[in-house]
This record gives structure tokens, C-alpha cells and sequence, in this order.
């Protein structure tokens, strides 16, 4: 009998073309499935080493081909897009403009040829680009769906026979050209907000029209105002929603009294900083026998007068939240809601949402209740207040600040031990004078205060998420929008390890969550104090992910709680609101909300949560460079804070003020960009500045129109540009 001929190890050998039919047909076969290397391989019986790297090469070209696509590090996929694609088209002044598809893919690069003049923000059709070897995907706009209403701000030019707007948004390089009749009164000097009308496609420039007119360039309130309409945010109250507010009764009812659980004589004060207006939250505490306490966290009743669809509630829903300006706020409700009515002042009797807590020494929450209230504040503290009483154990009040901060440090504890990670960071913050001009920079930091405070907010909030969220493994939970918070990025986390290893840290980037939470703790208390604290605190953080609202509950990793939403401040964030009309409607037997409205309503809070934090960001540099705009040539020892390719960020160390040290000013060594060590090599002199390095700088420029601040390295003989 013939011996069967043995099989050759990784079956017979291929040529190019066949395995490249072979992972056609496998990729197309499998067009909703992603596969890693070792899948493909194993798929294919591919054990050789020569097939292994010839599939490796034709992956490539089919990624080159747009055939494939890379949806994580070595996983590839059918690429389900064709080649006329819908999405948003993104501008950028240097020319870098990008896409963003609709199915979230990645982004595709458009050049300004390609462009077809659309504007940051437009819905656009484009058709992909044949790729290039080793390029990005490439685009061409073929048509513009819907224009992005986002306005343009800048400082007007005004001539004889024309104007334009100059601007200085990093998202248009040309300045918008304003016919004579569409000026509204500007004058020459003036900022404007402008919108764009059209933009021909043989004209050099955008056309436009001013919307308003915001003062005299320069001035404070008009900068202040420029930012805000810089990012689409209002800062002026529209006049129907404050006289619907005026007609608002501040009366309590008789009704309301019956309807309520009346808490006036339980002691109750607040706790808050000493320029608040709002105070949205309450703490009343009373002993109920020895070793058992009754704590209440008392929150302003919004929604008892800001009802669902109102004129007052739809303008509440399109800001979503108070925008905090280094120098003013900007409410989230007209200023009689906030700041009379819904405010809980003391000696004034007000209607409050309240959880109320019963609590043993150990502080271990053994019943609770949540109920609609009547409560009196019997003394509004500041933090500084409230501080000192903890500090020294003497003033009004004492015996309940003090037992309520034992409360709150055994909780503090108890969260800490269960994962929560504890980011501290101290604020920076402006002594303003009456003119808006920086006097002198100062360093908030939060102190016991502050923590106790912080934490009967934290379990309050947490309480109101599980008792809404928590049922029974066979029932659905009602829908409710949660506060949630991803777990970090794997690969940032990588990073962050990485780069603490060279000042001698180390965290866990594996194992369970709590066991990488705690590894952060330690990390970060480590650094308590340290030189590094604040960049390592900086780079850590850019490793979390951003907590959002939703109401698909995945926990708070951060806290380190499987259920959390936000209940205690619904004067100044819409989605406590939300929580606060459901929580009423649940508590009262009623059936579970839209999912859809209840999910987009998250969604645009959480978006208008980052806006306005970018608006405060923005406020805050544009103080910073107005404070050291006064410092031209001065000295300072600083830390870098951020490397590029286009130069160095740097720290300074007395007042947290960051500028750049320009790649030109750097001295004439050409300098090389190291990404992954967060440094720059200079190629002759291998001169080194990496992350967290201690420098020497002087002030060099203060661009207040940009928000700018260059400096130049002290030891540095270059002359300072003026």
C-alpha cells in the first residue's frame, strides 16, 4: 500500500495573489466581525513563518486600499464604507481641515482646495479620495447638507467702503468680509459677532453680516462677552424668560405646608463660598438618641417652579448649565430664581427636596427617607467660616459642624478604602478689581470644609441613583439619567506609567478596577507636596475618561460607586432637574420616561457641560495673560508642562501662568520631536527638554487678542521680541 504523502507544515506554499483571494473571501464572508493576527492565521492555517509575514504585507495594502479598516492595534475589518460619505466637516486655520464621519469612523483629511468653502461645524457629503501609499483616507466635499449656524468673533476693521471682521479663531485663516450695510452700527475697533452669509466660490474671503455688537475691543466686559459668544453661549438673559420669572409667587402655600414634612426646627445652615448668591444645598443635622443621628441634606425645590416645557424651562434646557467666568457667573435660571426664590437664605422659610439620613457614629446610613420639605437655614457660612470653626472648635454652631465633619471624614475614609480616587487639585483664581483688571493671583485649595460638605453631597446623590436604579435582577429600573465615568484608557494608562517611571512611581495598569484605583491613590498621594505633584496630577488625569450624563448606567469609576447621578444642584445644572421631576413622578408610582428624549437630553448636557468649562479655561488664560502682560522681562522659575512640535509649555511656579517657549526661540540647534518621552533632542548639541523639566524663563509677549503667552528660556542670549 502507497504511503500517504505527509502534508507540508502551513499546508502547500502560496503565491501573493492566492492568499490574497483567500482573505478577500475570508473578510468578505465575516463583514460584521473584527480579527486580530493570530485569528487570521489560525483561519487560514497559516503556520509559517514566510505566510505569516506575506499576510501581514497584504493586510497593509488592503489597509492602504481602504479594503480593510484598523479598528483597535493589530484588529482589522471588511471596511463597510463606500466611497461617498456624510459627516461634519471640521476647519482649522493652519489648512488641516478634517471630517468626521457619521458611523464614527476615523477622521478623513479635506484639503482647503477640496473644501468647497465649507465652514467649521457644516454637514457635508464628500466622496473619499484614491489613497496614496502611506497617506491618510483624503476626501473632496461635493456638497454642503446644512451650514453650521456658529458664529464668528473678532475685532471690526471698518474703512471707507467696507469692513471685515478680523478674527482670531484657530478654525478660519481669512478675515470675513462685511458689506457697509450689514455693519449694525459697528465702528472701527468694535468686537462683533458675525455670521457668515455666503462665500462665493471665487471669492478670497467669506462674506458676512454682524449679528451684535459687543464694545470696545480691550475692555473687560466686552472680552468677557467675546468668550462666551466665542463658544455659542448667551450672555445676555432673554427678556420673555425674566418676566415669566418676575410673575413667579414666592409664597408658600398653605397647601405646600400640608403637602410637605415640615424640617423648620431642625438646626440647618449652609455651607458655601463667600461670593455665592445660589446656595442650592442645605445640611441640618439633630440627635436623635445617643450614637444615632439624623442628618439631612436639604436641596433647593427648583422644580416646584420651574415647570417641564415652561418658557423659564426650555431656556434652562438650551444652556444646561451656570457658566462660571473668572469674573462672573452666568446663570443657568433668570437671576429671581436663583438667587430669591430657589436660593435656601437663611431666616427665610423655603421649599427643598430632601434626603434625610439616619446615621450611627460609624457613619452607617441605617434608614433613610426622601421627601419634599419645608426647611428654615438657621446661618449661611462661608467655607473660610465653617473652616475655622473645625480648626479651633469654638463658634455658632459648633457641636453640629464638628459632628457632622467626624460624619464626613468616616465616609471619606470608607469611599477611599472601596477605590475612589482622590484628585485634589488646588484652583487658580484671580483678586479682580472693580474694573475686571488682576490684581494678584491666589491658590484655592479644598480644605475640611469643603470635604464635608462634598461628602454628604456624594451620598445623597449616590442614595437617590440606587434607590431609582436598584430593583430586582428580574425587573427593569425606570429610566433615570445617571452621572457615569468610563474606566481610563488602557493605553493612557500605559502612558502614565511610563512617564512616572522616570521620576520613580509606579502604578498598576492590570488587575481588578479597585487594584488599579488604589494604585492611583498611592501614586498620587506620593507626589503630595513634591515638585512634580502638579504635572503628574495634570498627566494623570488626562488619562481618566471625561464623566458624562446618561441614562445607560455603567457606574462612576472615579467614585468608585455602582449607582450615582447629580440631585444636589439643580440652580445651576439642568440634569438635576431632570432627576428631581422623575424622582417626584417614580416616588409617586408613575411609569418610566421616554428612554430616547430622556438619553439626547443627557447627551446635550453633557456637551454643554464641556463648553462651558472651555468658556471658564478661556476666561481664566485670557486673565493670565492680562496679568503677566504687566511682567514683560520678568524672571521666573517655572516647570515644563506640555512638549510639542512646535515648542515648549511651561508652568510658571508662583502663579500656575502658562506660556510657550516657541521652537524659534529655542536656539539654532534644530530640534527633534520625541512623542513617546515627551521631549525634544536637539540634533547638534543634543541639548534634552523633556516633561516635568525645571527651567528658568522670561516673559516675553502677552497676546491678549490670541489669549498668548511666549516666553523665552532666561539663560537664553536671544533678544526678546517685542
Amino acid at each position: 500500500m502507497a504511503k500517504k504523502k505527509k502534508e507540508k507544515k502551513g499546508g502547500k506554499r502560496m503565491k501573493k495573489r492566492e492568499l490574497a483571494e483567500l482573505l478577500v473571501t475570508f473578510f468578505r464572508t465575516r463583514p460584521e466581525t473584527s480579527f486580530g493576527l493570530k485569528q487570521i492565521f489560525g483561519s487560514l492555517n497559516l503556520t509559517t513563518h514566510p505566510l505569516k509575514m506575506l499576510c501581514v504585507d497584504i493586510i497593509d495594502e488592503m489597509l492602504e486600499e481602504n479594503f480593510l479598516v484598523e479598528t483597535e492595534k493589530g484588529h482589522f475589518q471588511l471596511n463597510g464604507r463606500g466611497q461617498i460619505m456624510t459627516g461634519v466637516f471640521q476647519r482649522k486655520s493652519n489648512g488641516k481641515n478634517t471630517f468626521i464621519p457619521d458611523d464614527g469612523g476615523d477622521p478623513i483629511a479635506i484639503s482647503d482646495s477640496n473644501s468647497a468653502h465649507a465652514m467649521n461645524g457644516d454637514k457635508v457629503k464628500i466622496a473619499l479620495s484614491a489613497r496614496r501609499r502611506r497617506h491618510d483616507p483624503e476626501g473632496q466635499v461635493l456638497e454642503i447638507l446644512e451650514h453650521s449656524d456658529t458664529p464668528f468673533v473678532g475685532t471690526l476693521k471698518v474703512s471707507k467702503n467696507y469692513a471685515f471682521l478680523l478674527t482670531e479663531t484657530n478654525t478660519l485663516a481669512n478675515d470675513i468680509f462685511i458689506p457697509k450695510d450689514k455693519l449694525k452700527g459697528g465702528k472701527d475697533g468694535d468686537k462683533a459677532v458675525v455670521r457668515i452669509t455666503e462665500w462665493p466660490e471665487d471669492a478670497k474671503n467669506p462674506f458676512g453680516e454682524v449679528i451684535d455688537i459687543l464694545g470696545k475691543a480691550g475692555e473687560n466686559t466686552t472680552e468677557m462677552h467675546a468668550i462666551l459668544a466665542e463658544y455659542g453661549l448667551p450672555y445676555h438673559y432673554p427678556q420673555n424668560v425674566e418676566a415669566a420669572a418676575e410673575k413667579i409667587s414666592a409664597e408658600i402655600t398653605p397647601e405646600d405646608y400640608a403637602e410637605r414634612e415640615d424640617c423648620r426646627d431642625v438646626t440647618t445652615f449652609t455651607i458655601d463660598p463667600k461670593d455665592a448668591k445660589d446656595f442650592d444645598d442645605a445640611l441640618s443635622i439633630r440627635q436623635l438618641k445617643p450614637g444615632l443621628w439624623e442628618v439631612g441634606v436639604h436641596i433647593a425645590d427648583v422644580s416646584h417652579y420651574v415647570k417641564e416645557g415652561s418658557v423659564i424651562d426650555k431656556e434652562a434646557v438650551k444652556r444646561a448649565t451656570s457658566v462660571y467666568l473668572v469674573d462672573r457667573t452666568i446663570p443657568m435660571l433668570p437671576e429671581r430664581l436663583c438667587n430669591f426664590i430657589c436660593s435656601l437664605r437663611p431666616d427665610e422659610e423655603k421649599l427643598a427636596y430632601s434626603v434625610i439620613f439616619t446615621m450611627n457614629e460609624k457613619a452607617e446610613v441605617k434608614d433613610y427617607r426622601i421627601r419634599h420639605t419645608v426647611i428654615k437655614s438657621n446661618r449661611r457660612f462661608t467655607y473660610e467660616e465653617a473652616q475655622e470653626i473645625i480648626e479651633t472648635g469654638k463658634g455658632e454652631y459648633k457641636e453640629e459642624i464638628l459632628e457632622l465633619n467626624k460624619l464626613a471624614q468616616i465616609l471619606r475614609e470608607k469611599r477611599m478604602a472601596n477605590g475612589s480616587i482622590n484628585f485634589d487639585r488646588c484652583e487658580v483664581k484671580f483678586e479682580i478689581d472693580e474694573s475686571g483688571k488682576p490684581l494678584s493671583v491666589y491658590f484655592k485649595e479644598s480644605k475640611e470644609a469643603n470635604k464635608l460638605i462634598e461628602e454628604f453631597m456624594l451620598l445623597a446623590n449616590r442614595t437617590v441613583a440606587e434607590h431609582i436604579g436598584k430593583v430586582p435582577k428580574n425587573k427593569k429600573p425606570k429610566v433615570f439619567p445617571y452621572r457615569i465615568h468610563d474606566l481610563p484608557d488602557p493605553d493612557k494608562l500605559e502612558n502614565l506609567s511610563q512617564f512616572i517611571a522616570r521620576f520613580g512611581y509606579k502604578i498598576r495598569t492590570g488587575g481588578t478596577k479597585t487594584e488599579v484605583s488604589k494604585s492611583i491613590n498611592r501614586l498620587l498621594n506620593d507626589i503630595d507636596g513634591k515638585k512634580e505633584q502638579n504635572l503628574i496630577e495634570t498627566v494623570s488625569l488626562r488619562a481618566m475618561q471625561k464623566a458624562r450624563y446618561s441614562i445607560h448606567n455603567i457606574g462612576h469609576y472615579g467614585l468608585a460607586f455602582d449607582y450615582y447621578t447629580h440631585f444636589t444642584s439643580p440652580i445651576r445644572r439642568y440634569p438635576d432637574l431632570m432627576v428631581h421631576r422623575l424622582l417626584t413622578r417614580y416616588l409617586a408610582g408613575g411609569r418610566t420616561a421616554q428612554a430616547d428624549k430622556y438619553e439626547e437630553l443627557c447627551e446635550h448636557s453633557s456637551a454643554m457641560e464641556q463648553t462651558a468649562a472651555a468658556a471658564e479655561r478661556a476666561s481664566v488664560k485670557y486673565k493670565q495673560v492680562e496679568f503677566m502682560g504687566e511682567r514683560i522681562g520678568n524672571v521666573y522659575d517655572g516647570v515644563i508642562s506640555g512638549v510639542t512640535e512646535w515648542g515648549l509649555y511651561v508652568e510658571i511656579n508662583e502663579n500656575k501662568c502658562e506660556g510657550m517657549v516657541p521652537m524659534r526661540d529655542l536656539g539654532d540647534d534644530y530640534y527633534e520631536f520625541d512623542e513617546k518621552n515627551y521631549c525634544l533632542i536637539g540634533r547638534k548639541r543634543h541639548q534634552k527638554f523633556s516633561l516635568g523639566d525645571p527651567v528658568q524663563i522670561k516673559v516675553a509677549r502677552a497676546n491678549l487678542e490670541k489669549k498668548q503667552l511666549d516666553f523665552v528660556l532666561a539663560d537664553d542670549k536671544l533678544p526678546i521680541k517685542k
